[in-house]
């Protein structure tokens, strides 16, 4: 991704490091995360012949999760893949670059291009949830309800556990997924957990949230850094009131910390370690 970025700031010995990260690429590093779990879901049911790439695969919710898991599974050529979403702007995210794959090759990290994701359909339809051969449930709280659960007939179905280490009674109360999940019928259920600096919430914007939190407070414990801050706003206001996603696409695009200091370093390593204490996985449940 970019160069490491500074300069001066208020004199000629004090300097301005921005960094290479931006908060695209941290949304998409925790996707990766996600993504990647169910992915390998995926092949060990297909080794099972429980499933194949002509699977239909029907996934509720788009942000983020939905949109990752739909990305990755079109991008290895799963064929019969539809976003359910009651927000029809969402499907926006899909044509953006959130949730892309990230390709490695020579120390480098790039997206997939958006010409894998023509398998990719949308639809504010809830009534096509009830019948696929996988029905992936990423609405977390507040999300798809019981009896909407009741209905969903499925050899697979997967919930995204919108916990993450239940570390607040209030939310581990309202968490429902386990009793929606009871009702759903099918013979093969899996939960999708994420977890690893004590948030609250496995929300992709929690987790992004954090990572910025943390590293800033990492960063200020440094010998030598004045301040340092994070050009952050309330984006599922911009998404989910203003309905602006160009608004949204636009402001991740910058990078996610400037530090004023008076010895340059790197920023991006102290962003990278805690991203990399996030981690997902698939429980069975059942």
């Amino acid at each position: 991704m970019n160069s490491q970025n500074y300069d001066t700031g208020i004199s000629s010995e004090v300097f301005t490091v921005k960094s290479r990260i931006k908060l695209i690429d941290i949304f998409n590093l925790i996707l990766e995360k996600k993504a990647s779990a169910v992915l390998n879901l995926f092949n060990s049911l297909m080794d099972e012949k429980i499933i194949d790439r002509d699977s239909p695969i029907v996934i509720i919710g788009t942000y983020f999760t939905g949109t990752a898991i739909a990305k990755y599974l079109s991008y290895n050529d799963f064929k019969d893949i539809t976003i359910v979403d009651i927000y029809p702007h969402l499907k926006g995210l899909i044509d953006s670059k959130l949730g892309n794959p990230i390709i490695r090759q020579g120390g480098k990290e790039e997206f997939c291009s958006d010409q894998y994701y023509k398998y990719i359909k949308f639809t504010s339809d809830l009534s096509i949830i009830k019948n696929a051969d996988v029905v992936i449930d990423t609405t977390g709280l507040g999300g798809i309800n019981e009896s909407q659960s009741e209905s969903i007939y499925t050899k697979v179905f997967i919930i995204e556990d919108p916990i993450a280490e239940e570390n607040d009674a209030l939310l581990k109360d309202k968490n429902n997924i386990y009793k929606r999940a009871n009702l759903v019928n099918s013979y093969h259920k899996y939960v999708l957990k994420t977890k690893g600096l004590n948030t609250k919430t496995s929300g992709t914007m929690t987790f992004a949230i954090d990572v910025l939190r943390q590293s800033m407070n990492r960063i200020l414990d440094k010998e030598g850094v004045l301040y340092c801050s994070s050009e952050m706003t309330f984006y599922e206001e911009i998404i989910f009131k203003e309905n602006d996603l160009d608004k949204f696409f636009k402001l991740i695009e910058y990078p996610v910390i400037k530090v004023s200091t008076i010895q340059p370093f790197d920023s991006d390593d102290i962003i990278r370690q805690f991203i990399d204490e996030i981690s997902s996985e698939i429980l069975i449940r059942w």
